[in-house]
């Protein structure tokens, strides 16, 4: 009973009025953005309603924690579409099957733990490139549909004023309260008005067609063979990976927001169980939405209950209330998407430009351009991670050094400071003068560590060239590991049982 309790979060106090509220908010700003992105990949409407229930459902309930809202995401669809125009629908379930089950063996060898190692400026430049993003698809809408052609005249003035007035009821009602989020209360007057004055503009009904039934079971029509594997396997890498790098960046931005930790593992689980469901049921498949989840965590909701009640509240309007859903603006949801962007957008990283180094800013507008540009989420984080890697590798190479004296008894003794790794055995190796060196060296690496093969295979050449000019190396303050793995190590090396230090070699 303790499990099911903390599987729901029940334990925690709960705001039931909030978390409706955010619930019916974000089921609004997820059912334009979920058919969209179905539309734009040639899926069906309804498969990306799907998408948004299954994702929202089974992620809310089993996800890595509460306030995290998972939906049909445009960042894992565009990885399928060169599939489903090669071969069809059937084997884009096929693909998001295999995903689901790559995310949950992620999950169950707790790899999800991996995300630790995106620096800050990489989040920086997500978060800021995934705003822009969001911000760019809402000014697409002000296109005719089906076409690059934009709007003009009443219609683009209509639509335009439109999106103002929900952007100014966002902004103004919570000087009034705070108990009902602005967000929802901007869909209901931009929606009453349009109604009340019969205001011709764009609806929902315009981009598609919502109705339909609970989503029906269904075996993609595809051959369990190699050569089929060979079609959808890297589709399904990339989705999987993708998803979970978009998520598990998400999960880290709430945990900051909250103030609480979430469980990256369970949310690959999570992911993967409802990718699973989305192949065998209609969906597009998905991952955790970062503009949904600020408008979730906006509307104050800290609890499971939001994201079921909006999964349910999506399945509902397929089922009931697609009739009177079809008839909200466009111009509302667009409203409030922008100000999601605008919140979303680290304003705060324009004033840690003064205080970063310029490599943290380079690789900051680098994941914020591949983002915008490429919309491919999984390879800005990565070439983002790559590059700063690199630069803390050129940096803790120049921090090695050594400081050396010759004692009474005519030895020289070299002291290293700093990690002697790929990057410093360069550096380290000119550190020593052999030619006019004494008879007896003694390298000692009390402040430093021996970190990798490559400093290993350093410190052998070291010892070869100190031999062949006929003088002696010797060691000191080794680890055992870095003993064991140097040639003649029982000619070079003082053993210190003390103060030898206890490390292992990667």
């Amino acid at each position: 009973m303790q499990k099911m309790l903390n599987l729901f979060d029940f334990s925690q106090k709960v705001n039931y009025r909030n978390e409706i509220f955010a619930g019916l908010t974000v089921a609004m700003t997820m059912i334009p953005e979920s058919l969209s992105f179905a539309i734009l990949a040639g899926f069906s409407p309804l498969t990306g309603l799907y998408a948004a229930f299954i994702m929202g459902l089974v992620t809310a309930i089993l996800g890595g924690r509460p306030g995290l809202i998972s939906g049909g995401a445009g960042a894992t669809v565009i990885v399928l579409i060169p599939l489903m125009v090669s071969y069809g629908i059937e084997y884009v379930f096929g693909a998001v099957i295999l995903a689901g089950v790559i995310q949950i063996l992620i999950g169950i060898f707790k790899l999800g733990k991996f995300i630790r190692l995106v620096p800050q400026p990489v989040m920086y430049g997500f978060v800021n490139g995934l705003a822009i993003v969001i911000f760019m698809s809402q000014i697409s809408q002000f296109k005719i549909l089906g076409s690059d052609v934009w709007l003009s005249g009443t219609s683009l003035y209509t639509m335009m004023a439109l999106v103002l007035l929900t952007i100014a009821v966002v902004l103004t009602f919570p000087r009034i309260t705070k108990k009902v989020p602005a967000s929802l209360v901007a869909i209901a007057v931009t929606f009453a008005l349009v109604i009340i004055f019969g205001i011709h503009t764009r609806t929902v009904n315009d981009i598609a067609n919502i109705a339909g039934g609970f989503p029906p079971f269904h075996i993609p029509e595809i051959t369990l063979s190699y050569d089929v594997l060979k079609i959808i396997f890297p589709y399904a890498v990339i989705m999987s990976t993708v998803g979970l790098t978009e998520g598990l960046l998400t999960l880290n931005l709430v945990d900051e927001i909250t103030n609480t930790k979430g469980n990256g593992n369970r949310e690959c689980i999570a992911q993967g169980t409802a990718n699973i469901l989305n192949g065998f049921f209609f969906g597009m498949g998905g991952c955790p939405m970062i503009a949904q989840t600020l408008v979730n965590l906006s509307a104050g909701a800290r609890a499971r209950l939001s994201g079921i009640i909006a999964a349910l509240v999506i399945l509902l309007i397929i089922l009931f209330g697609a009739p009177v859903i079809g008839k909200m603006p466009v111009a509302a949801l667009i409203g409030v998407m922008i100000m999601v962007a605008a919140g979303t957008f680290e304003w705060a990283s324009f004033k840690a430009i003064r205080r970063f180094p310029k490599s943290d800013i380079i690789v900051m507008v680098i994941v914020t351009m591949i983002t915008v540009f490429l919309h491919n989420l999984a390879l800005a984080v990565l070439i983002g991670v790559v590059i700063s890697a690199l630069v803390f590798a050129w940096e803790s190479a120049k921090r090695i050094r050594a400081r050396h004296y010759i004692d009474g008894s005519g030895v020289k003794h070299y002291e290293i400071f700093g990690p002697l790794f790929f990057g410093s055995t360069t550096i380290f190796s000119e550190k020593f003068d052999i030619s006019n060196d004494p008879y007896e060296v003694i390298v000692d690496f009390k402040e430093s560590r021996v970190v990798d093969m490559s400093a290993i295979d350093a410190l052998n050449k070291l010892s070869e060239r100190y031999k062949s000019m006929g003088k002696k190396l010797r060691l000191k303050h080794l680890s055992p590991d870095c003993r064991k793995l140097i040639e003649n190590a029982d000619n070079l090396v003082d053993v210190n049982i003390i103060e030898d230090p206890e490390y292992r070699i990667l």
